[in-house]
């Protein structure tokens, strides 16, 4: 049965147990004895005159970009953290009654809720009071990496070393685990959104043409590459935006090796990143690792050939978890159904 409290009336248990994966990308949920219940964007749209809430998720996702003035389409997380309290809150509660929790007197809902190994004290009690706020009766929060090397089936009890990789949205959070803890980690302020910041930067300066953010992730899932050698699968996408010397629209072909030239700056910055951790990491864990490796998780590390480019730069095994994009929630689920 699923953990509540006792209505002293009634002597029955009522409540849901919750894990979230508050991204900066999307939101995923995971209930116990049920698994995952929802994935959505991490974006609201509501009305700028009356704060009241037009759309949340996938619906106010596609209306980025194409709002009228009254009416505007918000990402209130950025780089793994709340960057707009209010509608965060806004957010956490819609998601929180969709995967089944309750506003009832005797209904509890328990929540454990991921955030980036690298926020501050301030950053970490926003994430949990905007969860109180949004119905939450209890709320603990875990690291997301922990979470992210739960996820991916790695088994923390022992004293064996495991170094994950968790590219999301906003961050990335790299750790070396071993006996049910983080010995050594680092956290980016590198992620998805970056990568697609990075893709429309190049656009622009090399093809004079504006895109939408939604069409720079388009173009990073289709072609987007971390190796020079480019996408043998799709070599190149054409691309469609606002011409910035005739202001009219324009249809460009883009490839694969652009994409790479756009992101190398940022795969640049995590291969030194994990480069650093793995030189702070003590000899017996680094011995552990040369020989289980390195796994990724999370949508970003899903760019073709960054487990292969990783690899290269490092010369440890890579792998690519079975599920990237869900393991911190799956996680998650691990710790409900845990002791934690």
């Amino acid at each position: 049965m699923t953990k509540g409290v006792s209505s002293p009336m009634f002597g029955i248990d009522f409540g849901i147990d919750l894990g979230i994966d508050l991204g900066t990308a999307s939101v995923l949920v995971y209930a116990k004895g049920k698994g995952i219940v929802l994935h959505e964007p991490s974006v609201i749209a509501f009305d700028r005159n009356t704060n009241k809430r037009i759309a949340v998720g996938e619906e106010a996702r596609l209306m980025i970009g194409r709002t009228p003035g009254s009416i505007v389409a918000v990402r209130p997380m950025r780089d793994g953290v709340i960057a707009d309290y209010q509608t965060t809150e806004l957010m956490l509660k819609y998601f929180l009654e969709k995967a089944g929790a309750k506003r009832w007197p005797f209904f509890r809902t328990r929540v454990v809720v991921c955030i980036p190994s690298g926020v501050t004290e301030v950053e970490q009690r926003a994430v949990k009071q905007a969860a109180y706020q949004a119905g939450a009766k209890d709320v603990k929060v875990v690291e997301e990496p922990y979470a992210a090397a739960l996820g991916a089936g790695l088994d923390l009890s022992g004293p064996t070393g495991n170094m994950v990789v968790d590219i999301g949205g906003g961050t990335t959070d790299i750790a070396v685990l071993s006996l049910s803890g983080i010995v050594t980690k680092r956290s980016l302020r590198v992620g998805g959104d970056k990568f697609d910041e990075a893709i429309s930067r190049y656009i622009r300066r090399e093809h004079n043409l504006m895109i939408g953010e939604r069409t720079a992730e388009g173009i990073k899932i289709a072609v987007g590459a971390a190796i020079s050698e480019g996408r043998p699968d799709q070599n190149d996408v054409d691309v469609r935006g606002r011409d910035l010397m005739t202001g009219l629209p324009k249809t460009v072909k883009v490839t694969s090796q652009e994409c790479f030239i756009a992101l190398e700056e940022s795969i640049e910055t995590i291969i030194a990143a994990v480069k650093e951790v793995l030189e702070r990491t003590p000899p017996e864990l680094s011995a552990d690792i040369l020989e289980r490796g390195i796994i990724m998780t999370g949508g970003g590390s899903m760019i073709y050939g960054l487990d292969t480019r990783l690899s290269r730069e490092t010369g440890l095994p890579v792998s690519l978890a079975d599920d990237p994009i869900s393991c911190v929630v799956l996680g998650t689920g691990k710790l409900l159904n845990g002791s934690f």
